[in-house]
């Protein structure tokens, strides 16, 4: 009765969000394992009225005891989804974090776009924008409909296998670390430890798909394509080029992460602290945790941009400022070159340039990323409670 609530709950939510894509797949899935979990249920009702009841009363009695304590082990440890359920792969658990992943990234996309071009240091008078809205309806009636999509694929291609790496690790570290530090309690040491070790995982992986997005979204972007972009990067600048923003990427994402799982594990013990499955906890707390990060470490993130986009206004206006002698130098490499670079043109507000649309960006897509991903989590560990009580259940 609980699961079944709980997607007909899905199911009038998703009803009422119109045409998105995204949510009327969930709302399509919803209605799958609805009607399949009717199927079942009438079929073990069929079979148990064909099943021949043999033996006396006692025997019936021990069966009811025993499947009282079936029940009450289930309700005992409903509160456990939290943690990795027993018996679930890894790489079940790397598919979760793979879709959340995915799904965060291509939805939030267009604002990822409008954060890029307003970290730009030195736009074209053509790509200055007063806020979010402002850009996004420029771009779409300047540029095209499908403008703040461009390198949605790259980024679609990068996510899958970094979110995996990412949510995987982190759960696994977040409970051998929490075992050692505090036994049989959460650990904020432990969760922000894991956090900065995932986001070493998850930046190796994403960080060539960063640099591919973050061209292609910038005003004028000479590539045609996501294939043209890579070739043009490897040929002209060497594969070099698609780690050059690595160590300012962890630089910025290792204090982003810990502050973002500190904080969102912090939301959980106050909102949620029995640890069960919450949506509205779980989206707020994510949204919030993702806000907060995103703030703090915009400085970094604008000079990570710089670094993946490598300004060609930008690196034009150093050259002539450096003179003659050292015009021949016309890559921006390294954290405090970039750092440089930023203060030079931007003063201390360059380092803010477009917290606004991180902020945006991050709020919702860390809420996402969360809920979908918690979703995955409870449907698991509901599903393998319910394989446990009806194997116990045929022992009988």
């Amino acid at each position: 009765m609980e699961t079944d609530g709980f997607v007909r709950k899905r199911r009038m939510t998703a009803e009422t969000t119109g045409n998105d894509p995204g949510v009327a797949g969930a709302s399509a899935g919803a209605e799958v394992r609805w009607l399949g979990g009717r199927f079942w249920g009438v079929s073990e009702s069929i079979v148990g009225s064909l099943t021949p009841r043999i033996g006396g009363e006692t025997e019936l009695q021990t069966a009811d005891l025993i499947r009282s304590a079936c029940d009450a082990q289930t309700e005992d440890s409903e509160p456990d989804y939290e943690g990795l359920p027993q018996g679930a792969s890894t790489g079940t658990h790397m598919l979760a974090g793979a879709v959340a992943g995915i799904m965060e990234h291509c939805l939030m996309f267009p604002i990822d776009c409008v954060k890029t071009r307003m970290q730009s240091l030195q736009p074209d008078p053509a790509a200055r924008y007063r806020n979010v809205m402002d850009a996004l309806r420029r771009i779409i009636a300047t540029e095209g409909v499908w403008r703040p999509m461009r390198g949605l694929n790259a980024t679609a291609v990068g996510a899958g296998p970094a979110h995996a790496l990412y949510f995987a690790s982190y759960e696994k570290l977040k409970k051998t670390l929490s075992d050692l530090i505090h036994p049989g309690a959460n650990s904020h040491l432990a969760n922000g430890a894991a956090g900065c070790v995932a986001t070493l995982l998850h930046d190796a992986a994403m960080n060539p798909a960063e640099v591919v997005k973050q061209r292609m979204q910038m005003y004028n972007s000479p590539y045609r394509g996501v294939l043209d972009c890579v070739r043009a990067i490897w040929q002209k600048e060497g594969p070099a080029a698609f780690y050059r923003s690595y160590t300012t990427q962890l630089t910025m994402n290792v204090p982003f992460q810990a502050l973002h799982f500190m904080t969102y594990e912090y939301l959980q013990e106050l909102l949620n602290p029995h640890r069960q499955y919450n949506p509205s906890s779980h989206m707020f707390s994510g949204a919030l945790a993702g806000a907060i990060a995103a703030a703090a470490t915009t400085p970094l993130d604008v000079c990570k941009t710089l670094l993946n986009t490598q300004e060609s206004l930008t690196i034009g206006s150093q050259s002539s400022g450096q003179g003659s002698s050292q015009g021949a130098h016309r890559q921006i490499s390294g954290l405090a070159h970039a750092f440089r670079t930023v203060y030079r043109l931007g003063g201390l507000q360059g380092f803010f340039k477009g917290v606004q649309a991180r902020v945006i960006y991050q709020m919702p897509s860390t809420a996402i990323s969360w809920s979908v991903y918690e979703f995955f989590k409870y449907g698991l560990t509901k599903h393998q409670h319910k394989r446990r009580t009806q194997h116990m259940e045929a022992e009988l």
